[in-house]
């Protein structure tokens, strides 16, 4: 969003708990990034017993965070609606966290909104990429894969969006610089406000539909997606008792979680 100078940053002094609040947000997106490229780098080798419940929390966390981040926006769109004419405006916690991150330069009054959303779209982005990795051990076709693929893109490139606004306000522009703000070229007032607000809610609107359909199918597809697992390290197992030291034959791995899809259909 487009605030005007100061607008929320200036309000009021930052408490202890704008602080702790910043700190734990952004704790939170790097803890699930930093688990990302554990599982990511784990999935390449055999099967670990923390494999399968690690995803399951890097989905749990990223889908807590999306509905609060999802939330934010609708709330903005509800206030538009009922004041069209007035800056951009923020929720009591979101105003909050943003006070608290935009601590690391004072002197860029919107550098802390725009870090808080660029966090918020990432912890989001982290959740969708948790999906694609659990779903790693069946290698037949899983549409809670097909689907989360297709928000890791969609969500990577609106990251993206918020990275460039992140940055050009951290560099010093006058005003965030973006897809969502015309690269600039609109002036600051109530038709940047109304493009800003509502271009954000609709690409979370659409990101959020996407994660609701690839949670609908891998709670359908669960249980092919845990024996996958299982059937993995079955394998691997029988393949270390016969040859101790041997790595495990992975065709014979994923000619097994080939058939793995086919479970969720069973009674």
């Amino acid at each position: 969003m487009e605030h005007p100078h100061g607008a929320h940053e200036m309000g009021s002094s930052v408490s202890l708990l704008d602080t702790v609040g910043a700190v734990l947000f952004t704790g939170w997106a790097v803890a699930m990034w930093l688990a990302v490229v554990v599982l990511a780098l784990a999935n390449r080798g055999p099967v670990r017993p923390w494999l399968y419940k690690t995803a399951v929390a890097v989905i749990g966390l990223g889908v807590i965070g999306q509905i609060g981040h999802f939330q934010e926006h609708a709330a903005q769109a509800a206030y538009w609606v009922a004041n069209p004419y007035s800056p951009a405006w923020m929720t009591p916690w979101a105003d909050s966290l943003a006070r608290g991150m935009g601590q690391v330069d004072p002197s860029k009054p919107a550098l802390g909104m725009e870090i808080l959303h660029l966090t918020g779209n990432f912890i989001f982005l982290a959740g969708l990429v948790g999906i694609v990795q659990i779903t790693r051990r069946v290698a037949g076709c899983l549409a809670s894969r097909k689907w989360a693929r297709m928000g890791v893109w969609m969500q990577g490139i609106h990251g993206l969006e918020h990275v460039v606004l992140t940055a050009s306000v951290a560099l010093g522009a006058g005003r965030a610089i973006g897809l969502s703000t015309w690269f600039g070229a609109v002036e600051p007032g109530p038709a940047l406000v109304t493009y800003r607000v509502w271009w954000h809610f609709v690409a979370n609107l659409i990101g959020t539909a996407i994660l609701t359909i690839a949670l609908y199918h891998l709670w359908k597809e669960r249980r092919a997606v845990k024996e996958g697992y299982e059937v993995a390290a079955l394998l691997e197992s029988e393949v270390g008792e016969s040859a101790p030291g041997a790595a495990p034959d992975r065709s014979a791995v994923e000619e097994a979680g080939a058939r793995e899809p086919t479970l969720a259909a069973r009674p």
